[in-house]
């Protein structure tokens, strides 16, 4: 009878057992490989600055705070803020605004930090509507973006005008119209004058000038409404208005208008 080796079939077992051990320790350095997470970005809240509001409105001259939770597997390396807006009309005196910044403080940049941070708004910057983006980067170059709008508006806003346009000397003419003033109004200025008018016999040159704050003083929503008298001795012709709200904060906001004085 014939003895069967069994060295082939004992070598072949090794070569597997070799091979297994190798596809083992490669999954198993495959395993120590740890992904990290991009950073995640929740609670993100803003609004005017003084009370702290989440209603994303603000007002010029004022500030906007900002805040946001961070979850961030890895070390947080950078945030950045930026804010603009599209579109938006420039009136005379305004300036077009665009802000960004990027915070690198030592208080952000950990493993999960809270954003808090207040940015001023510039007082001759359009109204409107501006874009808002919160970029958090870590030390791997993971990034996270969130995105929002917040309406800038006016700390004093003046609407619903009527105004009489004609009135004879020696008779009175009505104004009136709405004031929204945030700070509360400090007082409220009528402005009344004339250019080059001939000042004819028996008439007086007329400039007008007067404080209201009666009614008005630290309201922060009412209608401006009065009767002003036009003496009978003023030259006819047009006269130019200026209605001036200043609040408590000395914000101002004008309107102008004109008024034909008739004889």
């Amino acid at each position: 009878m014939k003895t069967i080796s069994m060295k082939p079939n004992l070598k072949f077992l090794a070569i597997v057992a070799s091979a297994g051990l190798f596809l083992q320790s490669c999954s198993s350095d495959d395993d120590s490989t740890i992904v990290l997470s991009a950073p995640e970005i929740t609670n993100f809240k803003y609004g005017e600055g003084s009370s702290h509001s989440t209603e994303q409105v603000a007002y010029k001259g004022s500030d906007i705070h900002f805040e946001a939770e961070i979850t961030a597997e890895a070390t947080v390396s950078s945030i950045t803020l930026s804010i603009h807006s599209h579109d938006v009309a420039l009136a005379e005196g305004e300036v077009a605004w665009e802000f960004e910044q990027v915070y690198t403080d030592t208080d952000y940049m950990v493993i999960n930090p809270t954003f808090h941070e207040h940015v001023d708004v510039p007082s001759d910057i359009p109204s409107g509507e501006y874009h808002i983006e919160l970029l958090v980067t870590d030390e791997l170059g993971n990034s996270t973006e969130v995105e929002g709008h917040i309406e800038i508006m006016d700390t004093i806003t003046l609407s619903d005008f009527s105004i009489d346009s004609t009135v004879a000397r020696g008779e009175d003419f009505h104004a009136e119209f709405m004031i929204l003033a945030v700070n509360g109004i400090h007082s409220i200025t009528v402005d009344i004058h004339a250019h080059g008018l001939e000042v004819a016999e028996g008439e007086e040159e007329w400039d007008f000038e007067m404080e209201y704050l009666e009614g008005y003083h630290e309201e922060t929503a009412v209608e401006f409404h009065q009767h002003i008298d036009v003496p009978a001795t003023a030259p006819a012709g047009e006269y130019h208005m200026v209605f001036t709200v200043e609040d408590e904060d000395g914000n101002t906001k004008e309107y102008e208008s004109h008024i034909d004085v008739t004889a």
